[in-house]
């Protein structure tokens, strides 16, 4: 998960009204007139409340006739939430790499003038090819797909496996086609 969109979650529990929301839609789906009967406030905050929390994944809707029922997304509130016990922990060293193993992986996969030979299945060898391919990318700068496509075309000529598995194992974030380093704590937490 993208640091940000970790303080942006957070941000939205930081309300005591939203943690009111998400307690009662623990109990299962809610209207709007409901949850504002319960908590005893007026429909357009409850609507302000559960638009902030639908941008951050947390609710979900479901229309009935004229009638919208919100309900909690349990798994983006567990995800979300764990998420913030994984920074700072998941690191190279986590994965029990020693520097003469990730030497020998990649002088397996790569050959001498630096193409990959092909993608590795065992999770380990996958992070420590993925680790040693994106170390020609800036951490800050914000890529467009066609400029990934293009810097990972000179390791390997499935470029959208490569993208998929940067995204998959957290060492790339992508939001609207652009994509952008996560920080290295974030890399092998996949």
């Amino acid at each position: 998960m993208q640091l940000n969109k970790l303080v942006e979650f957070h941000k939205a529990l930081g309300d005591l009204t939203r943690i009111r929301i998400i307690a009662l839609l623990q109990h299962g789906p809610l209207h709007g007139q409901a949850i504002a009967g319960k908590l005893g406030l007026k429909p357009p905050t409850i609507t302000h409340h559960i638009a902030k929390l639908r941008d951050v994944g947390l609710i979900k809707e479901r229309r009935e006739k004229n009638t919208i029922y919100f309900s909690l997304n349990t798994k983006i509130l567990e995800s979300s939430s764990a998420a913030i016990n994984s920074v700072g922990k998941g690191t190279a060293n986590e994965m029990n790499v020693t520097a003469e193993e990730r030497e020998s992986i990649i002088k397996n996969f790569f050959t001498a003038d630096g193409k990959l030979k092909n993608f590795p299945a065992q999770r380990k060898k996958k992070l420590v090819v993925l680790a040693y391919m994106i170390k020609g990318l800036k951490f800050g700068t914000v890529y467009h797909e066609r400029e990934m496509n293009e810097y990972l075309k000179q390791y390997y000529d499935d470029y959208a496996t490569l993208r998929r598995e940067l995204i998959m194992c957290q060492f790339m974030y992508r939001e609207n086609n652009q994509y952008e380093l996560n920080p290295e704590e974030l890399w092998w937490l996949s």
